[in-house]
């Protein structure tokens, strides 16, 4: 119930979730929610053999940990586990030159969705041979790079695109791999802005009302276009396959009318990514080898049941690769208590970063966990919220999350599970710089994206050059 002086006025506002259990110990980490290689040692949190506090000491705070062998590991789960398909790491998590080159390092593909996303691939050296180009808007330049370099695939969103993917290859003199995606009105278990594949949002062809054929049809015709296949995505952060099933479904259907109607075969089919991790313990994420059991097992069963041979498969796991392979580390620079009714309480913790490094809170009321990173403490557990330096009361790194009462100015406090679409998203609301990513390994460091500096700012503020020379007003 809402209370006459606001939401945190009413009762239980301060509680903590009903998942979030108060530790015995809150110093212990929760191994499922971290790299692999994450211990700590004295109460210091260690990655990839890096103290946090040596690292914070070299490169500064907050800052980006991206756990090396982590990243490999999760990356060559997925390969093994669906070998039978073409893996596409998602970019728009996290890309950069070094992931790009892991990536390819390991053996999978790469899914990019922006002219800058397909540079970076272009400069780390990957073979466009085994890169996909998506986006819902993709500018003329996008489409003439991109079939220009040979990207294996471009997954096709719009009429108006078609056209304009079939001119550019024609005028280019190439035939252009396609494949056409599609929304399968399925209503997947997540947060609205990252469900994907129901009827009500931007992305695809509707199978339902028919626009689905007529675009696979006009691929069809366009000389300068071949048709790989189906693509479908239905949202993020997802846990459980039934989505995927009912997706699966009437996707294959419509893959089986394209085959009887238009007489023509398309070899592959992409069931999209959105495999969820955990970032909290109320998440319990399947591994690589369950979801491909269990996502074969559906196309050949609903393959069986049309009477068709089954496609090659493609999945797009980003996440499910760098987001639990990367943490965030901060310091903490102001402490607050705050009690409401003369009994319960809650300690703010603020930290020197915030929304512009991980505005998923904000965006999609993310949950995160978090841990005192730089020290062993004695003191017991207190519930605590962990918040940014940024001029909004939204700007809230970790709802709840149980922290040693002693916690203070200097400590350092560690968040797990940032490594996709923090640093992809993040932002220099209240002209902040955003931080570096920084890879641990064996006990070695390497900055892989530095941080920003104060000259980055303004190098595209042009107010200097614009002075009363060119007319305006000192």
């Amino acid at each position: 119930m809402t209370h006459e002086a606001g939401w945190a006025h009413a009762p239980g506002a301060l509680r903590a979730p009903s998942w979030l259990r108060e530790p015995s110990d809150p110093n212990a980490l929760v191994s499922q929610l971290w790299p692999q290689t994450a211990h700590k040692r004295d109460g210091v949190l260690t990655v990839g053999g890096v103290r946090l506090t040596d690292l914070v000491a070299e490169h500064g705070s907050p800052t980006y940990v991206l756990d090396e062998q982590d990243f490999r590991a999760r990356a060559r789960a997925f390969g093994t586990a669906f070998a039978d398909y073409d893996v596409f790491y998602a970019g728009k998590a996290f890309l950069c030159t070094t992931v790009a080159q892991w990536v390819a390092d390991e053996g999978l593909c790469l899914d990019v969705c922006s002219l800058g996303e397909l540079t970076v691939a272009e400069r780390a050296g990957f073979d466009m041979a085994r890169v996909g180009l998506h986006g819902n808007n993709k500018s003329l330049a996008e489409i003439e790079k991109a079939v220009t370099l040979g990207v294996r695939r471009i997954v096709l969103d719009s009429f108006e695109e078609i056209e304009r993917v079939a001119e550019a290859a024609e005028r280019l003199g190439r035939t252009q791999s396609v494949m056409v995606r599609v929304k399968a009105g399925v209503e997947a278990h997540t947060h609205e802005y990252i469900a994907t594949a129901h009827e009500d949002q931007k992305f695809g062809f509707s199978i339902a009302d028919g626009q689905a054929l007529d675009a696979v049809r006009r691929v069809v015709e366009a000389p300068s276009l071949t048709l790989l296949g189906l693509h479908s995505h239905i949202g993020s952060q997802i846990f459980q396959t039934a989505g995927f099933e009912v997706a699966a479904r009437r996707v294959l259907a419509l893959h089986a009318r394209v085959s009887e109607e238009l007489g023509v075969e398309s070899p592959e089919m992409d069931l999209g990514g959105g495999f969820g991790i955990a970032y909290t313990t109320q998440d319990h994420p399947a591994d690589p080898a369950q979801l491909a059991t269990e996502m074969t097992k559906i196309v050949e069963h609903e393959s069986a049941a049309l009477g068709i041979e089954a496609p090659r498969l493609s999945i797009e796991p980003g996440r499910a690769i760098v987001g639990p392979a990367m943490c965030t580390v901060y310091e903490v620079g102001t402490v607050k208590h705050v009690t409401l009714d003369g009994s319960a309480s809650r300690t703010y913790v603020s930290v020197d970063g915030g929304m512009s490094d991980n505005i998923r809170p904000a965006l999609y009321d993310a949950d995160y966990s978090c841990t005192l990173a730089s020290r062993r403490s004695d003191a017991p557990p207190v519930l605590a919220r962990v918040v940014g330096k940024h001029c909004e009361a939204g700007d809230i790194v970790v709802k709840a999350e149980f922290l040693p009462a002693d916690v203070r100015a200097g400590d350092l406090v560690a968040v797990p599970g940032t490594g996709a679409y923090c640093r992809s998203m993040a932002s220099n609301y209240n002209h902040a710089l955003r931080p570096p990513v920084v890879a641990v390994r064996d006990g070695e460091t390497r900055v892989v994206v530095r941080r920003e500096t104060i000259d980055d700012l303004l190098a595209t503020d042009l107010g200097n050059d614009l002075g009363t020379d060119k007319g305006m007003a000192p």
